[in-house]
């Protein structure tokens, strides 16, 4: 069964398209006028798919065989039954969460002429374009809609990490993929959700937002446990020594993470480095500390830190 649990803010967020963009790769490598540009033959574009034949099967979560035709650096152009459109590089099977693939170019031309098992994850007839996924096809057809039937804002689930990119993490849900964006990760400073969560790992998530007619669904990983911005003055005072883990340094200073999730700034000048010595040669990631709290501002959710060396 799955459980139920109250946002901490009281409220669901409404995200804007910037949370999806990556979703597709890269927006040249799917609009219509790139693959236009692609998929002529002989000097004659191919014909416009069949754009209600297209969303009939989106509707339906069907799955259909297509043949590869083409590819740039985003992923596969795909066409066959009268239907065309895209399939992004993370997307495929054998490609999710491995963007930083050597010979990348390569590897996707190796698809071109195969027959690839796809389902219509995106379908906007207005900009002629259908996207397709390898691995939306894995769950059986129609597993798609009964989800969206089931899934609630609030509502918390379990799913597996498919795909991680510097904005976020794919969760497939059995059958529909939803993202928890870099700032659902955590309630403390991400570099990189791989920081957070691992390709295949099993994570349980709170459903933020559903939009089934775009295939969407909006996740978050830190509204499973309470936000310690909203209790730091009571938990922790000004002055207090206190231990924590070193989570980035930069060049002005480091990050550190207190017990209970904050995360906090210690500046270069709160730390006793000698003249002309870098941060990295005094801390490094991971890196077990004391700190003093120089200040507490919940509001902003900022937290000033001085390295405490042993006396």
């Amino acid at each position: 069964m799955v459980a139920h649990r109250r946002n901490m803010e009281g409220k669901m967020p409404v995200y804007d398209e910037g949370w999806w963009i990556s979703v597709l790769a890269d927006e040249e490598c799917y609009s219509p006028l790139a693959l236009a540009r692609q998929s002529r033959s002989n000097g004659k574009p191919k014909s416009m798919p069949d754009l209600n034949r297209a969303k009939e099967i989106y509707q339906r979560d069907e799955i259909v065989s297509l043949h590869v035709t083409g590819c740039n650096r985003g992923g596969l152009l795909v066409e066959g039954e009268g239907l065309y459109g895209f399939v992004p590089l993370s997307h495929l099977v054998d490609m999710a969460g491995r963007n930083d693939l050597a010979n990348k170019e390569e590897k996707l031309a190796a698809y071109v002429g195969r027959l690839l098992r796809l389902k219509v994850i995106e379908c906007i007839p207005e900009d002629s374009r259908v996207v397709f996924s390898e691995r939306a096809a894995q769950a059986e057809a129609g597993r798609r809609t009964r989800l969206f039937e089931s899934l609630q804002p609030g509502q918390c689930i379990y799913g597996e990490v498919t795909n991680i990119t510097e904005f976020g993490a794919f969760v497939d849900l059995g059958g529909v993929e939803g993202l928890i964006h870099i700032s659902e990760l955590s309630w403390g400073r991400v570099g990189h959700p791989s920081q957070v969560v691992r390709l295949g790992e099993r994570v349980e998530v709170q459903v933020l937002e559903v939009l089934p007619e775009r295939c969407r669904v909006a996740l978050s990983l830190k509204r499973l446990f309470p936000n310690p911005w909203e209790t730091a003055k009571v938990d922790y005072t000004v002055n207090q020594i206190v231990p924590a883990v070193v989570t980035t340094v930069v060049s002005f200073g480091a990050f550190a993470r207190l017990p209970g999730g904050l995360e906090g700034l210690i500046h270069a000048s709160e730390m006793p480095l000698t003249p002309g010595m870098p941060v990295k040669d005094l801390l490094t990631e991971g890196q077990q500390i004391q700190v003093c709290i120089l200040h507490i501002d919940s509001a902003h959710q900022r937290l000033g830190l001085r390295l405490k060396l042993d006396d």
